[in-house]
């Protein structure tokens, strides 16, 4: 084994076999006997909770009730109509808050349906047949000879296009990165998503024919909107947050000091982890489910410490109880109620630049109106790796001023993604939706937008004749 040094960073701190197992599938799929005892455990309630707390609303009574009688076709048919990317929402989504949250026999003191599991076993098996056998299960409705440009091949804009195709709509694709998928490619942890399968699922959903995707192609840079309103019969901008917040602390620009999301891209997209250096002691500053990830990531990198600092309570953190559990269990240590005031630096050798060495939190309160304040108490935890995780933000570059909220923050979209430009839709993180920001919630804007562009198509149709 060799050791690769960057900074005070190392690689190749595990052998190749442990860090193969270390980000081997963290949920290992259902054999088939065990997806039918799992399905004969649900009650397949009417107006079932678990399909109110789907944001796509899948019929989950129903394509269980599938699972159980061997129709694993139909069960994929009731997933994928509602939800494109049922696949790789069966593995992110937080379903503890969700489906199986709200699952019935959490009432009787009962573990709940495994429902994303089921999903997965379904969209699972349907993918691999239809790579056997050639026949899709979706067919593409009749060209309309309409034409939409979706900017973003993220969730939202993946969702929007295959909805859009499926009526027999063109669509191109425009997206600035070098592969599509958005978060589901660079910024989900690598144990979630293994053997490559955001792009599989990206290849299924383009196989439906009518959809072209152009990557490399930035809103802004590669591609104005003006340009597209003027070419296409209507746009959708899924483009998700770029922007990273600051920390606005001293000693954010030492070596060392990195962006969370940018150190889980550059773990996904590479082909031989024992090349990626890592930190001994790693401190992550945040509370969401990209610090919960990144955190993970750096232990079974091989990190000997690595702690999570939040400015709250645990229980206020936006990542799950669950995503917390896990992190425990991997050996993170999670403080609560510390803000960071400064990262120390210390001259590197050799360079004499300044690298990141310790982190300085001031401990932190709710005052007697509830609003947090700083304590004077200060501490400072060693740190060669500083992880920063506190928020995204919308890079509005290409983008008209009146489409924003009035902070400037989000795109402003009404109930069916329409913006305030004729003829312009837009969906997922990048809006002002009032929902949490879950793949399968930009999922189902991608797909309420498409459903409102071919309602607006069809009705241009109607007034021409």
């Amino acid at each position: 084994m060799t050791l690769h040094k960057n900074g005070d960073m190392v690689a190749g701190c595990l052998p190749a076999e442990q860090l193969a197992a270390n980000f081997a599938d963290v949920a290992a799929p259902l054999s088939a006997q065990a997806a039918v005892v799992e399905a004969h455990r649900c009650y397949y309630c009417y107006d079932a909770p678990c399909v109110n707390a789907c944001p796509t609303s899948i019929d989950i009574p129903g394509f269980i009730r599938k699972i159980g009688n061997d129709n694993l076709m139909g069960a994929a048919r009731d997933i994928l109509s509602a939800n494109p990317l049922g696949g790789m929402c069966a593995r992110v989504c937080p379903t503890e808050i969700l489906c199986e949250g709200a699952c019935v026999l959490n009432h009787q003191d009962r573990m709940p349906v495994a429902i994303g599991a089921l999903q997965r076993h379904a969209t699972d098996h349907q993918m691999a047949h239809e790579v056997v056998s050639g026949k899709p299960l979706f067919a593409r409705a009749a060209d309309t000879g309409r034409h939409v440009a979706v900017v973003g091949a993220g969730p939202a804009g993946l969702a929007c296009a295959h909805t859009l195709a499926l009526s027999g709509h063109r669509v191109t694709i425009f997206d600035a990165h070098d592969k599509p998928g958005g978060l589901n490619e660079y910024g989900i942890a690598a144990y979630k998503t293994v053997d490559d399968f955001a792009q599989r699922e990206v290849q299924w959903l383009l196989s439906i024919g009518g959809i072209e995707l152009r990557v490399r192609h930035q809103l802004g840079r590669d591609v104005a909107l003006t340009q597209l309103r003027e070419q296409f019969d209507a746009v959708f901008l899924g483009i998700g947050l770029g922007g990273i917040n600051a920390l606005q602390a001293d000693g954010e620009t030492f070596a060392g000091v990195l962006n969370a999301v940018d150190f889980i891209a550059q773990l996904r997209q590479s082909n031989d982890l024992s090349t990626l250096p890592v930190g001994h002691q790693v401190v992550v500053i945040g509370g969401g489910n990209t610090a919960i990830d990144a955190a993970v990531q750096s232990v079974k990198l091989g990190a000997q410490q690595v702690t999570m600092v939040y400015r709250r309570s645990v229980a206020q953190m936006s990542a799950t109880w669950a995503e917390r559990d896990f992190a425990r269990k991997q050996g993170v240590v999670l403080r609560e109620w510390a803000r960071p005031l400064r990262i120390v630096g210390m001259p590197h050798a050799g360079s004499g630049d300044a690298h990141a060495s310790a982190v300085q939190f001031e401990t932190t309160r709710l005052d007697a109106e509830g609003r947090l304040e700083g304590t004077g108490e200060t501490f400072c935890i060693t740190a060669d790796v500083v992880l920063k995780a506190i928020g995204q933000t919308l890079v509005a570059d290409g983008l008209d001023a009146q489409l924003l909220t009035l902070d400037g923050a989000r795109i402003a979209v009404d109930a069916d993604g329409a913006t305030s430009l004729p003829g312009v839709w837009a969906g997922g993180d990048c809006t002002n939706h009032q929902a949490l920001d879950l793949t399968v919630q930009a999922v189902q804007d991608g797909k309420l937008a498409a459903q409102a562009i071919i309602r607006q198509l069809a009705r241009t149709v109607a007034q021409a004749v």
